[in-house]
């Protein structure tokens, strides 16, 4: 618990980010301390690995946050790194969803050869708010013949109940209740 309190103390709160009414959870003063950094990815490792009977093949990172931890993670675990990212941004022949933020509309890629049929996979990004980004990632997968065996935040705004439009389990390391 120690860890997660001390990862808590270096989030930052922006107001009406990135519009008017939001409170942005800002992970990236965790980046600032290599120590905090090691902890969170061995934490969520940790529980990973403690957590999951099953043989994690694919980490999935969502654009862009997803991409700082997802490498380190899946190399921890043996597992490969897929990115999913909003649209345009990815080479060769991909798979596209749209998904509904807390504050518009955007789409989602994935290349259509990253994940095979019948590989388990774990969706990771920095936070759950409505759950929308997560879920389309979640579509995505299943487009593709995954399996997703569980999605992983480091935070979680429950109050907007983004949990509840996920396709498997979800677990995030700390959670804001407003």
């Amino acid at each position: 618990m120690a860890d997660i309190q001390r990862i808590k103390s270096l989030l930052r709160a922006v107001k009406d980010f990135p519009k008017e009414g939001i409170l942005f959870q800002d992970i990236f003063p965790i980046f600032q301390d290599p120590q905090a950094v090691s902890t969170l990815v061995t934490h969520i490792a940790h529980h990973l690995q403690s957590q999951l009977t099953q043989k994690i093949d694919v980490i999935v990172g969502l654009d862009s946050r997803g991409f700082l931890l997802g490498p380190w993670i899946a190399n921890i675990l043996g597992a490969a790194f897929v990115p999913v990212r909003k649209a345009g941004k990815l080479p060769g022949e991909v798979t596209r969803v749209a998904y509904e933020k807390e504050y518009g509309v955007d789409y989602f890629e994935m290349q259509t050869d990253a994940i095979k049929p019948q590989q388990n996979v774990v969706v990771l990004d920095d936070l759950i708010a409505t759950g929308g980004s997560a879920k389309a990632a979640g579509e995505l997968i299943k487009q593709a013949g995954g399996n997703t065996l569980l999605y992983v935040f480091i935070v979680e705004l429950t109050a907007l109940k983004g949990r509840a439009k996920l396709d498997a389990e979800t677990y995030s390391m700390i959670q804001f209740d407003d």
